[in-house]
């Protein structure tokens, strides 16, 4: 899965299929802002529960 952009902000998913975990960094405006952490099982994360978690960032952050 590549970068989302949403309203002017871009997340960009990262993961370790060996640990099972990843990240996805979230920009504005090309400044880096925070990581989102995330586990997941299996070959690699799925893009639904991806777009989730950018879904609820966006929402709680009213974006």
């Amino acid at each position: 899965m590549g970068a989302v952009e949403r309203n002017g902000y871009r997340f960009e998913p990262e993961y370790s299929v060996i640990n099972q975990n990843g990240g996805i960094h979230v920009y504005h405006k090309g400044e880096f802002l925070e990581e989102i952490k995330f586990s997941f099982s299996g070959k690699f994360p799925n893009p639904d529960e991806i777009e989730k978690l950018i879904d609820t960032y966006c929402n709680q952050r009213g974006i």
